[in-house]
């Protein structure tokens, strides 16, 4: 259903990338190296105040490195800690009909409706208010949203924060099922600092001190 990089394998290098906010003499984010070169479910962990936000934001270009160099060949979706920061519409159908990016027939908008729904576990939601939902099903609209956009790469700010046990598990579990449809490449990169969520990662790496380390399978990963 996706149609603009149905077939593109998301990609974002780091070449020694460092960055402050302007005022501070410390770099938040210091000479950081990695790559994403393939689709899966990318976990970054770290303390509150260790820059994992601002990395967020220097992969998507709402900000722009001071030294250093990313280079980036995906289309990248956000979905943010609350949901009620990013939903703008009464129910679902109409927020996800502002995020359709496409010139296409009514017939074809519906199709992508309910196959996103689909995709994210919100089958026949289509009509309900939003203010009916509860969080989880909040975040997972917003993750629907960023489908029918055409993303295949999804950025992900510690989008369970908020939510209770049983709805933080249905987010994990949508997340880790869209990367692992391989007929529609999807990359998500979650942020968190929550170490029991590691085990649905593909890739594990840890954000300190303004760097980050080396990709580490979940079981293998020790967190410092």
């Amino acid at each position: 259903m996706r149609d603009s990089l149905e077939n593109e394998i998301p990609y974002i290098h780091f070449k020694d990338v460092s960055f402050s906010y302007p005022g501070k003499k410390e770099n938040l984010i210091y000479k950081c190296n990695f790559s994403i070169k393939k689709t899966g479910f990318w976990m970054v962990v770290g303390k509150n105040g260790s820059g994992k936000s601002t990395l967020l934001k220097l992969i998507n270009g709402i900000i722009k490195p001071k030294h250093g160099v990313i280079n980036s060949k995906a289309d990248i979706g956000m979905v943010f800690q609350n949901p009620d920061h990013q939903i703008l519409m009464p129910n679902c159908r109409s927020e996800l009909l502002i995020n359709i990016n496409q010139n296409i027939s009514d017939y074809e908008v519906n199709k992508k409706i309910e196959y996103v729904l689909s995709q994210v576990g919100l089958n026949g939601f289509e009509k309900r208010p939003v203010h009916t939902l509860s969080g989880g099903q909040k975040q997972r609209l917003t993750i629907a949203c960023a489908l029918i956009s055409n993303r295949n790469f999804i950025l992900l700010d510690e989008p369970t924060a908020l939510l209770d046990q049983t709805s933080q598990l249905k987010v994990l579990k949508t997340i880790k099922n869209l990367t692992c449809d391989h007929k529609k490449p999807l990359s998500a990169l979650w942020i968190t600092h929550r170490y029991e969520e590691l085990t649905y990662a593909d890739s594990v790496a840890e954000l300190k001190n303004g760097f980050l380390s080396n990709w580490q399978e979940p079981s293998k990963f020790q967190y410092n």
